[in-house]
């Protein structure tokens, strides 16, 4: 047997004959190439058509942009300086971190992001979100401030890093620093980034979306002068925002120089004097030339310090601010608005003198209060109290010892048991009021003034639907009280009238407008709105009332040893009536010195106080304190300045 004995043979069967065409298929290969060659082609074409046709304009824009940017220079905002040349506002410089949106590779972006939240601790998805956002608006060349109130370490630190985060900037701006403390908050305001709704306004003029702008205060007032203009520069930067070299540039214009008509040393003493008197609560003073209408010192309390919002804000000190009860971010010299009281006798007097419904000998007697039958039920009686039993008295007792009775009749008449006083009625004393400047703003440059309010029957029948006025209405109005309201700057100027002979003067806080050379740009002269329409005679009955209400009457407290002084209290009820008739009170005291000579005139205001207690004494401190201060610069320019005394050579 042979070796495969015994084993299975194994059957081979033929492979099948081999019937492919090598020719066709490869032109089956070919035809499917040719078909995606062309559909290829047809997919760039469209494509190229869309880039060059539809969208052309906008990426020619962009590459150009790319290569060249132009970009705003910031100016230098304009200083502030008080009426002696001591300056109060200065300019540091500041850094914030930025991105430019468009500079910012896509797929660099949470990289990006991810190292500026590492070193900034900025939230990295809000900065990317942001960035997203401003690369599909139209400027996604303007820079992004991510992070602002940067010290000069971390900022140079930053910068060491810009290489490895494309589109991110350390921006160099100047940031405001008020040099002249919080005593001058309320009168600077400050100055703050530029939001939503005001970018919106002012794009037009000029404004980026990175800019800051006056907030409050003069800053705000004076917006457009303090600015300057933008300058502009051409750079060419490389596809990743990095800043190759400057084309050309055309620099920014500095803005206007602000001389306050304040004294900043006066403005320091007042306030001091005022925070003295006010045990904490809210108070404001003011102090004005009674010629020019120049306001020499203006001090609401309490006062806040407006560098908290220079740079970075400082949210916590704001937070503490906004929830202060006192209001420490309101002037109360001309934004709140209170009952005046008793000094607003002074237009209650000057008008009835006016009408002929009293002259200096009309005697008024005071049993300390009045009563007033209801007109429609007689057996209903109202009663109008005087401060205390005065007796009978004259026109300048009356007003000297702020007779709330005399004033009653003044102002409303008095036709009761037996007596028949005709008084000046409703429309006659608002019309006196209003020449006097109540009732409207009276046009201070500093942003956010008050307008008070000046009533009548028309005003109550409109705040209070179907409630009358009634003669009780004018009893109160004609005391300063009920509806009448007014801020301490209306109430300046009131005085100021009285003082002058009856010019209604405009009160102005900036005596000159300067350009960064020195040079005058605005003069701000005095601006007369009109007068008060009281004769010089009847004002001068007044002015002797008042000087008499210091020397014997209930301003006595306000009698000074240095300068003579005449003056008004105010006591003014306000709040919830307690359950033994009585009221809270706030104090005012409105004055003028010398007496004889008026020149400057000051207002007080503080809350829960009484007038020739608290408001009365502060007032003729205050006037004290600027005389005295004039004095002693007449003295010391008069004292020879460097002259060695004799034998010693200089």
């Amino acid at each position: 047997m042979g070796i495969l004995s015994g084993t299975r043979r194994r059957r081979w069967r033929s492979d099948p004959p081999d019937t492919s065409d090598p020719k066709r298929e490869l032109q089956v290969k070919l035809w499917f190439l040719r078909v995606a060659i062309v559909l290829a082609f047809v997919a760039l074409s469209i494509q190229l058509a869309r880039l060059q046709l539809v969208n052309g304009d906008t990426y020619v824009q962009r590459a150009a942009l790319n290569q060249l940017r132009k970009e705003p220079i910031s100016p230098s905002r304009g200083l502030v300086y008080d009426r002696n040349g001591v300056q109060v506002v200065d300019n540091v410089p500041g850094y914030a971190a930025a991105v430019v949106p468009a500079d910012v590779p896509e797929d660099q972006q949470l990289q990006v992001v991810g190292a500026l939240e590492r070193m900034l601790g900025v939230d990295a998805l809000e900065t990317s979100l942001q960035i997203t956002a401003a690369r599909k608006s139209n400027n996604p060349f303007t820079p992004l401030i991510i992070r602002e109130g940067l010290d000069r370490e971390m900022a140079f630190y930053v910068r060491e890093q810009l290489g490895q985060m494309p589109g991110v900037q350390i921006i160099v701006e100047p940031i405001r620093r008020y040099t002249g403390g919080p005593e001058l908050s309320h009168i600077l305001g400050y100055i703050g980034r530029i939001d939503e709704a005001e970018f919106a306004e002012l794009e037009s003029q000029g404004y980026i979306n990175s800019d800051r702008l006056g907030k409050a205060g003069v800053e705000a007032q004076y917006e457009d002068l303090l600015r300057g203009t933008m300058g502009e520069q051409e750079i060419e930067k490389d596809a990743l925002g990095r800043e190759l070299r400057t084309i050309s540039e055309t620099p920014s214009t500095p803005g206007y120089d602000l001389i306050l008509s304040l004294d900043l040393e006066l403005q320091k003493k007042v306030t001091e004097l005022t925070r003295a008197a006010s045990n904490g609560g809210q108070a404001a003073a003011v102090v004005m030339d009674v010629n020019t209408g120049e306001v020499l010192a203006l001090v609401s309390l309490p006062e806040y310090d407006n560098n908290i919002f220079s740079g970075k804000v400082d949210e916590v000190r704001l937070e503490q601010y906004l929830n202060d009860p006192k209001k420490p971010l309101v002037n109360h010299a001309l934004a709140e608005q209170y009952a005046p009281g008793s000094i607003f006798k002074q237009i209650t007097g000057a008008a009835a003198l006016q009408e002929g419904i009293a002259n200096p000998g009309t005697t008024i007697t005071s049993r300390g209060s009045i009563q007033v039958p209801n007109q429609y039920d007689p057996s209903i009686v109202y009663t109008f109290k005087d401060w205390r039993t005065l007796g009978t008295l004259d026109f300048y007792g009356g007003l000297a010892m702020s007779s709330d009775v005399y004033f009653y009749y003044l102002a409303g008449g008095y036709h009761e048991y037996g007596e028949n006083f005709n008084g000046l009625g409703v429309e006659r004393l608002a019309r006196y009021a209003r020449q006097f400047g109540l009732g409207r703003k009276t046009g201070i440059d500093i942003a956010g003034e008050a307008e008070g309010v000046i009533p009548d029957p028309a005003w109550k029948e409109e705040t209070f639907p179907g409630d009358v006025w009634v003669l009780g209405d004018t009893y109160n109005m004609g005391i300063g009280q009920g509806f009448v309201a007014a801020t301490p700057i209306q109430m300046a100027r009131v005085v100021a009238a009285v003082a002058n002979g009856g010019t209604l003067l405009t009160p102005r806080i900036v005596r000159e407008v300067r350009d960064s050379e020195g040079h005058v740009i605005i003069a701000n002269e005095p601006k007369i709105e009109g007068t008060v329409g009281v004769s010089a005679e009847n004002l001068a009955i007044v002015r002797e009332a008042m000087r008499q209400a210091v020397t014997w009457g209930s301003a006595n407290p306000a009698q000074s040893n240095v300068i003579s002084i005449s003056g008004k209290t105010g006591t003014a009820e306000f709040g919830q009536r307690f359950a033994d008739g009585n009221y809270e009170t706030h104090a005012w005291f409105s004055g003028f010195a010398p007496s004889d000579a008026p020149h400057v005139a000051v207002t007080v205001f503080l809350e829960r106080g009484v007038g020739a207690t608290n408001a009365a004494p502060l007032g003729a401190r205050i006037l004290e304190a600027y005389f005295q201060q004039q004095q002693q610069r007449v003295d010391a320019a008069d004292s020879p300045v460097g002259q060695a005394p004799s034998g010693v050579q200089p």
